[in-house]
């Protein structure tokens, strides 16, 4: 793990910097280092980085609020704020705002690098648990945990509730599904608007999907509802 990740170390006490890149390098890890907060934002944003080390403490721009313009951005990157021993509000702060660890100034190098390891440990669990969310029928793909919808490399943009439908439709590829059953799982039992929702719906997803492609996915089923099948199914 440690030969692929990459760290950026925003830290302005140029002493401290230089040990920690010297140490992480030496663990394998790839390191860059930024020094204020318009540099830090500079650098995480030219490249992808598996944890930041964030001083609170910087000039330009504090900790906090880098952190909080990082969490707009990235929900995954792993952020370790490096803080002051008598600053139990910011640590607090960082915490509410999406820091994942802290560590009190000085502190021993072992024990960075522990907090490390673990925050890469945490970070492939929770990938692998968005990569278990992939759903796919044909060259269609769709995460759960990420809301991406694919059609070969094609990324397609749909609304919640599109993509509530799509859902319904690829958890029940080749199975035909009646109108009723539709609005019952994807609107819910207490809807009292118009059943033709569901026709409306279906128009709106399968354009998106199948567009004027030949081989389309989304299929009438006259006098039913509609079903997930692939081109060659459908000749059937």
């Amino acid at each position: 793990m440690t030969d692929s990740a990459s760290i950026l170390v925003i830290e302005d006490e140029d002493k401290i910097a230089r040990v920690l890149e010297l140490e992480l390098s030496f663990e394998g890890y790839t390191v860059e280092k930024a020094s204020s907060g318009f540099e830090a934002l500079e650098k995480y944003r030219s490249n992808e980085w598996d944890v930041v080390l964030l001083d609170i403490m910087l000039p330009e721009m504090s900790g906090i609020e880098i952190l909080r313009r990082i969490r707009k951005e990235d929900e995954q990157v792993a952020v370790i704020l490096l803080t002051a021993k008598d600053s139990i509000e910011d640590k607090v702060t960082g915490l509410d705002l999406g820091a994942n660890d802290y560590i009190t100034k000085p502190f021993q190098i072992e024990e960075l690098l522990a907090r490390i390891r673990a925050a890469l440990r945490l970070k492939q669990k929770s990938k692998n648990e968005i990569d278990d969310q992939w759903l796919i029928f044909s060259d269609l793909k769709l995460n759960e945990g990420t809301r991406e919808v694919y059609r070969g490399d094609r990324l397609i943009d749909l609304t919640p509730r599109e993509f509530d439908l799509l859902v319904y439709f690829m958890k029940n590829p080749r199975h035909v599904l009646s109108r009723e059953q539709i609005l019952d799982t994807v609107w819910g039992y207490d809807y009292y608007g118009e059943t033709n929702v569901v026709d409306v719906y279906v128009r709106y997803v399968r354009k998106k999907v199948d567009g004027d492609r030949d081989d389309k996915l989304i299929h009438t089923v006259r006098g039913v509802g509609y079903v997930m099948k692939d081109a060659y199914e459908s000749k059937k």
